[in-house]
């Protein structure tokens, strides 16, 4: 068998908290991020409502990391934040916390053997947006560094300058998936390249209004009946729910060989076991029973796992009419009796869709949940659809010992992902 890989250090920048005790307690209490935009001008779009983060601080929150960090690094976060895009200064700032939360700059691993993995595509897409502008205006004002910033690897080129990592680093693009294929990335650096340790980012999507409205027209996200109630807007699971709801949110992880992490004493916070993906040979947005089933049975197989030693599932569930009740099918198929066993959520319920990072922003929430003994609820279930007939903790947070749970991810484009991780105290 493989040395298990293990996340030592996490890092979240979302609507509910940029602090991880902050995070959790956000969604133990029900708290939701949804509101009406104010960063996004809405008038000319159906979008309305999202998980907005407004204008950020960041030079408050480079100066709070700061005093955790080396000077050569903290000289390197202000140069490159100071001409970054809001994505991308998003990106560094949430790397960073992640690397203080593992103790990387006391006794961490050799940063030359390190890889840096970032999710997501379209990254940038506001500022790329006011850039095509400018050129309409006049071409000598666009960014002089539009040619670099405009790429989704600048992410990963200004984490890795940042942190001083020397590995391996580039994106992974897979939709909604993103996050999940870029685990999956991370977990083969380790296993099969080299790497000492690897750092997962999942990246903001930092949407223009042109993103918006065509996720509008799609039909694939909230845009009619809760505009006036932003906080019940995303109702996975719910018979009213009507789209998901986009959201600003970025996520870090830190995985490390197990031996690594203890040779240094590091913290765990749980086993990587298995991450595995698949398509559903779809190009549109409409997910496969059939296809999510084969591979919850698939990831099962490759973390050595029977269906009954799973307590939880982070659900995808995004609130959308066909994408909730076909993750809920393709659970009752794969898991059979046992899936009345299971403790599903939505975290989406609460958050938002972080869209390309939502498997990252997501599993810091699982991790959390799973550490703590204790499940936040489901919201806006006021009338469960007949059809879903699982426990996705509808009544509210619970206190549950969880020794393996899912994470579920399921793209546009019948991109699949999905990760098995166990609790730290069950390894040996």
């Amino acid at each position: 068998m493989p040395e298990p890989v293990v996340i030592t250090g996490m890092g979240i920048h979302t609507p509910l908290g940029t602090e991880l005790d902050a995070f959790l307690g956000s969604l133990l209490a029900g708290r939701s991020a949804i509101s009406r935009w104010t960063s996004v001008p809405t008038e000319a779009i159906y979008a309305k409502v999202g998980g907005d983060l407004g204008e950020v601080d960041f030079d408050g929150l480079r100066d709070a990391v700061a005093t955790e960090l080396p000077d050569e690094v903290v000289v390197r976060l202000r140069r490159l934040m100071g001409r970054a895009p809001w994505g991308t200064r998003l990106s560094m700032l949430t790397a960073a916390r992640a690397a203080v939360d593992a103790r990387w700059f006391d006794d961490g691993p050799d940063r030359d053997d390190c890889a840096v993995v970032v999710a997501g595509h379209n990254l940038n897409n506001r500022y790329i947006r006011a850039n095509h502008r400018d050129f309409d205006d006049d071409p000598e004002w666009i960014d002089g560094l539009f040619s670099l910033h405009g790429l989704d690897t600048d992410h990963a080129g200004s984490v890795s300058e940042v942190l001083g990592c020397r590995g391996a680093i580039y994106t992974t693009g897979g939709a909604c998936a993103s996050g999940n294929h870029a685990l999956r990335s991370a977990v083969d650096e380790i296993r099969h390249h080299g790497a000492t340790a690897a750092m997962v980012v999942g990246a903001a999507l930092d949407m223009s209004i042109v993103d918006l409205q065509g996720m509008a027209l799609m039909g694939a996200i909230s845009t009619r009946s809760f505009n006036d109630r932003p906080r019940a807007a995303s109702r996975p699971f719910d018979t009213r729910r009507e789209g998901f709801v986009p959201t600003h949110g970025a996520g870090a992880l830190v995985l490390e060989p197990l031996s690594t992490a203890r040779a240094r004493g590091a913290r765990i916070y749980a086993e990587v076991v298995a991450v595995e993906a698949s398509a559903d040979g779809n190009h549109l947005p409409n997910p496969s029973e059939d296809g999510q089933a084969r591979l919850f049975q698939r990831v099962l197989r490759a973390a050595g796992l029977a269906p009954s030693d799973i307590d939880f599932i982070c659900a995808h569930a995004t609130s959308t009419p066909l994408g909730d009740i076909t993750e809920a099918r393709s659970i009752r198929r794969a898991f059979g009796v046992h899936a009345d066993k299971l403790a599903i959520n939505a975290p989406k319920s609460l958050l938002g869709h972080t869209c390309w990072s939502a498997p990252v922003v997501e599993t810091v929430a699982a991790v959390l949940q799973m550490n703590a003994g204790q499940l936040h609820g489901s919201a806006n279930i006021d009338e469960l659809d007949p059809r879903i007939e699982l426990d996705v903790c509808a009544d509210g947070p619970r206190e549950l010992s969880v020794t393996h749970c899912l994470n579920n991810s399921f793209g546009f484009g019948g991109i699949n992902a999905v990760a098995v991780l166990r609790h730290p105290g069950e390894l040996a």
